[in-house]
């Protein structure tokens, strides 16, 4: 979802009445450049989302493709799924910036959806573990090195 772009005012009630939201997010490399899988970028993101974790920002599971990132983040009262992002794309590309000072990495925005339940968590991981295998990448998704999990996130 564009961030920029307002929610209809009748969601606006529906996302404040949702007690613990969780979100399927994916953020995008400009042009889809293959700028993501990477030591460097793994640890940018594990550190960044790490210290979010105690301000109430729980990252689950991610995987770090190429070209984009696919993780789960739940937001407690007070924070803002827009801020989150920024600052996880603001760590991957300070990270990137140090060997490349003028790379654009990031498309504007991102694309969120927001999980009603545990099934759909299930679903939306199994799916997104595939990714490396269905792109190519490794034959088998346990071994793809840029995945994990930052905080253990339940929902039935």
């Amino acid at each position: 979802m564009d961030t920029n772009r307002k929610r209809p005012p009748r969601l606006v009630h529906v996302f404040q009445s949702i007690r613990d939201p969780l979100y399927f997010v994916t953020m995008v490399t400009w042009q889809r450049q293959p700028l993501l899988a990477n030591p460097v970028v793994l640890e940018a993101f594990v550190e960044r989302t790490t210290r979010q974790a105690d301000i109430g920002i729980a990252v689950g599971r991610f995987v770090i493709m190429p070209d984009h990132i696919h993780l789960f983040v739940g937001i407690s009262p007070g924070q803002t799924l827009g801020e989150t992002v920024k600052h996880i794309k603001q760590s991957i590309t300070k990270a990137l910036r140090y060997t490349k000072p003028d790379l654009r990495v990031w498309q504007p925005g991102f694309f969120d959806h927001l999980l009603r339940n545990g099934e759909s968590y299930r679903a939306k991981w199994s799916y997104v573990q595939d990714n490396p295998v269905r792109a190519r990448v490794c034959t088998d998704a346990n071994e793809w090195p840029y995945q994990g999990e930052i905080v253990r996130i339940e929902r039935t």
